[in-house]
């Protein structure tokens, strides 16, 4: 019903919709948006970007995602001051669900909505790279020294740090390739291509979200504000919510197993009438079963025990 809903309703109808709620919390909430940010422009460019959204087996974002999940993509996108136009944000279908994330420049203008904030950044460290972190006074991490060299563009990416500067003084957060690894292990989009092909802004995304979070949970900020600046970052999270979009490889790979399962259930009943030859009949049948699990194991559809999402 949600889906119809969506497919029924014209373009102006739904970015109305979401700006007359944005308007709304201006008024009773106390909400700001920034001094140069356009509203309407940037949910009508949304909305451009959104039907050219598909989900992973080619359809339409704006035919298969309910109604509500697209207007509180639209409104987290607002409420954010963010714009596809410069590519701070995209769309992304999950099951019927449409969900807007950040990118690293959209979480800089993110975090720099924040009281007292001055400056926002992240940096990518490489293998011969200058760099050394300590701790203040107060026991908190700083990073010494940064010396990047040009020579090291091309090396391995060994971490990242972030630095946000405020009136109080500047935090930093760092990470090791480890950990920005276990980071991307835990996202949604396993094995993503764009983590492979564009590691540094990814990488410079993950330790400034992990910056974010931190600095954010600790702000005095409005609740509108840190609240769809949370629930962005942990859109690209596998903590709850699943992708529930069949996909036709998967389904695939099911009826092989599936075909290998009812063979060896013919191999067993052929050991059962033929008694001299039932080993080799059930050992084959059991070879069938297991290459069809490294089938699907290959292709991700099975995951060890210890990888399984939880």
């Amino acid at each position: 019903m949600n889906n119809q809903v969506a497919q029924q309703q014209k373009p102006t109808k739904l970015t109305d919709l979401v700006l007359d709620r944005v308007k709304q919390m201006q008024d009773t909430q106390d909400l700001s948006l920034p001094k140069n940010y356009n509203a309407s422009n940037a949910l009508n460019a949304a909305f451009l970007e959104l039907q050219k959204v598909q989900d992973r087996n080619h359809r339409p974002a704006l035919e298969v995602c309910s109604h509500d999940s697209i207007v509180k993509s639209l409104l987290d996108m607002t409420l954010q001051g963010l714009s596809p136009a410069k590519d701070q944000c995209y769309f992304i279908v999950y099951g019927n669900e449409l969900q807007m994330q950040r990118s690293y420049f959209g979480t800089v203008a993110a975090v720099k909505r924040l009281d007292g904030v001055k400056k926002v950044r992240a940096e990518i460290v490489h293998e011969d790279d200058v760099f050394a972190i300590g701790a203040n006074e107060d026991m908190e991490l700083i990073v010494k020294q940064f010396i990047p060299k040009f020579e090291n563009q091309d090396k391995p990416i060994i971490g990242a740090f972030a630095m946000i500067k405020t009136d109080e003084g500047t935090d930093f957060t760092v990470m090791t390739k480890k950990e920005i690894d276990q980071s991307w292990a835990q996202t949604r989009q396993k094995n993503n291509k764009v983590q492979q092909n564009f590691s540094q802004e990814m990488a410079k995304r993950t330790v400034l979200n992990r910056a974010a979070k931190m600095f954010i949970n600790t702000s005095d900020d409005s609740d509108l504000l840190t609240g769809a600046i949370n629930d962005t970052t942990s859109n690209g999270y596998d903590n709850e919510r699943r992708d529930v979009t069949p996909v036709e490889d998967e389904k695939q790979s099911t009826d092989k197993l599936l075909e290998g399962f009812q063979k060896s259930q013919e191999a067993k009943a052929k050991g059962v009438s033929n008694n001299g030859n039932s080993n080799e009949n059930k050992e084959e049948a059991s070879e069938e079963i297991a290459d069809g699990q490294t089938e699907l194991f290959n292709e991700g559809t099975i995951k060890p025990a210890d990888e399984a999402d939880s």
